[in-house]
């Protein structure tokens, strides 16, 4: 949520300067590629910092990899397709949803963590890898709530969620450049497809410093708060998101 609008006001006012000549109709699309191509080296770090608290289940996150990639491939030719009012709106009602179940649902939903089935794995892992790649996120706003649906603790769910960022980022990335540079033959200048290079540099150091910063601070922080902040973020997210629809629509 905060690297797609940063991204977007980012590209945005340049846009509007006349600097780069961003096309608004592409605007969302670039946001959300350069998005998925700065969580590459975040979620390394991420991932690497949780893995200093025994909190990444590496065997769940190997399950999903060849799922997760087809829900890629598709979710990026859906995003290529859409259009930026309709990819807005899209964002910001998933934000939404996922804010509420986080506010409103215990911390734990099972007392102990519930053995997940090849075929909700499957399934799961097309789903999160479709609809990350259309909100320009590494999963975790979808993976968490998954893996707490099953009773998994807050914290080992952020974890394992920054491990399956890094095979969303990797795949939406190379999608992304992909389909900007074959399927829509885009020519924004200093992009490759639909990642902004001078985007990716000017966020992805800021970006790779808090992430080490904000997955140490999950383990600082009481669960059940936790839970709420992040719900309430989510919901920030998806407001701020619907009036940006409403101003381009």
């Amino acid at each position: 949520g905060i690297r797609y609008f940063c991204l977007s006001r980012g590209l945005g006012d340049v846009y509007k300067r006349q600097v780069l000549d961003f096309d608004i109709a592409t605007r969302m699309h670039l946001s959300v590629g350069t998005s998925l191509a700065i969580i590459i080296p975040t979620s390394i770090i991420s991932t690497k910092t949780h893995m200093e608290y025994d909190a990444v289940d590496f065997k769940l996150i190997k399950s999903f990899g060849i799922f997760i990639l087809l829900g890629v491939i598709g979710g990026t030719f859906l995003a290529v397709n859409l259009k930026t009012p309709a990819f807005i709106l899209f964002f910001s009602i998933m934000a939404f949803v996922v804010g509420l179940f986080f506010i409103f649902f215990r911390e734990q939903l099972l007392k102990n963590p519930k053995m997940i089935s090849d075929s909700a794995k499957n399934i799961s892992g097309v789903i999160i890898g479709f609809i990350s790649v259309l909100l320009g996120i590494g999963g975790g706003s979808l993976m968490v709530p998954f893996m707490r649906t099953f009773g998994y603790d807050i914290r080992r769910s952020i974890g394992t969620a920054a491990g399956v960022g890094f095979l969303i980022a990797v795949f939406g990335t190379i999608t992304m450049i992909t389909g900007g540079k074959i399927l829509d033959n885009i020519s924004t200048p200093y992009s490759v497809g639909y990642v902004n290079l001078l985007g990716f540099l000017v966020f992805v150091h800021v970006t790779m410093i808090m992430a080490r910063v904000g997955a140490r601070a999950v383990y600082k922080i009481d669960k059940k708060i936790l839970s709420k902040i992040f719900g309430t973020f989510l919901i920030v997210v998806s407001i701020r998101s619907f009036f940006e629809y409403l101003s381009i629509s």
